[in-house]
């Protein structure tokens, strides 16, 4: 049986619009940092940034680690800094949340955590690939289930699926340890849909644009920088980008193709402590 989906009135032939964060890591303290950088101030700068844009978007995505210490008051935090952005904002777990605290004060008048979104041609499913207690993840069974039932129940609508975890390799050694571990099986499987038009995803705190071959033509994959700090890209081991934080626009078209694009916070005020512990 599916659970509820939040639907939206999309005039026909309209793209639906998606702004994308990811990866704040807020805590209790609002004067917290996390490797020298405050991640509320960081998110406030990308979330002013995406109100100076005025991009005419229909929801946001959260795409999980809302949280780095489990708190309340981090998930309490996150709602009232997305709120004056005006838009529903759908949210999923990463490994750094605590997915009963974060339902419990993930609360809000836009504020949605059903996994399940309809707007106009398109299905968007937002995935759970966490593993408790693990920094890893997996793609549970469930989450197949759910995916099969979806597109079963809307085989007419073009699918975007989300997550917290990379399903792919991004040849960082020390963060592809934290993987999905069965990634090479989900875009095995989700390829054999034609529906299913593009993954997006957190977790990796870099940007990446590529594409997955598969049997109905190229799947469009994509990671999105953190609204904190940034992971050096191709680095054997755990080092820190001085790009700032940014976040991802996205335009899904009625014909089933992908606009996207990812902006960054202007100027450098934002630059993490290399030398700082405890991520």
């Amino acid at each position: 049986m599916l659970k509820e989906a939040v639907s939206y009135s999309i005039t026909e032939g309209e793209s639906v619009r998606i702004v994308q964060i990811t990866d704040p890591h807020l805590f209790a303290d609002p004067e917290a940092q996390l490797l020298g950088v405050n991640t509320g101030k960081s998110l406030a700068a990308v979330l002013n940034t995406i109100r100076a844009v005025d991009y005419p978007a229909h929801l946001m995505l959260a795409t999980g680690d809302l949280s780095q210490d489990y708190s309340a008051e981090s998930y309490q935090q996150f709602v009232k800094a997305v709120t004056p952005v005006d838009l529903p904002c759908h949210y999923l777990p990463g490994n750094h949340d605590d997915p009963r605290i974060m339902y419990l004060h993930m609360q809000g008048e836009q504020i949605f955590g059903q996994q399940r979104i309809l707007a106009g041609n398109w299905q968007i499913l937002m995935l759970d690939s966490t593993v408790r207690g693990k920094p890893g993840g997996n793609m549970a069974d469930s989450q197949f289930e759910l995916i099969d039932k979806a597109i079963a129940a809307h085989p007419h609508l073009h699918t975007l699926l989300v997550m917290h975890h990379n399903p792919i390799v991004v040849n960082c050694t020390w963060l592809d340890q934290h993987c999905m571990d069965n990634g090479a099986e989900f875009l095995v499987r989700v390829a054999q849909y034609p529906q299913v038009k593009g993954l997006l995803w957190g977790h990796v705190h870099q940007c990446i644009d590529t594409y997955h071959k598969g049997p109905h033509g190229n799947l469009q994959l994509m990671a999105t920088p953190s609204t904190c700090i940034q992971f050096k890209p191709l680095s054997p081991y755990f080092a820190l980008d001085s790009i700032q934080p940014g976040y991802r626009l996205l335009e899904l078209k009625a014909d089933g193709s992908i606009n996207t694009k990812v902006y960054r916070v202007p100027g450098n005020h934002f630059s993490p402590d290399n030398n700082s512990s405890g991520y």
